[in-house]
């Protein structure tokens, strides 16, 4: 008799969570030789479903805001 272990996720369960939770991947590089500045990378990868992307693009145009010191947008 063959029992499933409760660990394992299936393969749909998992793209399921990562869908719904999302996964961000925010990496920063800079290459400079002898003080000057040759190469600047910046990316943002995110992987979530539209919904999950929608709230998390608006929470980061609020920080970039506020990092910019521009006051936030009140909608009702």
């Amino acid at each position: 008799m063959a029992s499933q272990n409760p660990d394992v996720s299936s393969l749909a369960e998992v793209l399921d969570r990562i869908l719904d939770k999302g996964v961000v991947v925010d990496a920063w590089a800079r290459v400079s030789l002898v003080g000057i500045e040759i190469l600047t990378i910046e990316a943002r990868v995110v992987v979530a479903a539209v919904d999950t992307y929608l709230h998390y693009a608006e929470e980061m145009a609020k920080i970039e805001q506020a990092s910019m010191g521009v006051a936030p947008e009140i909608t009702a």
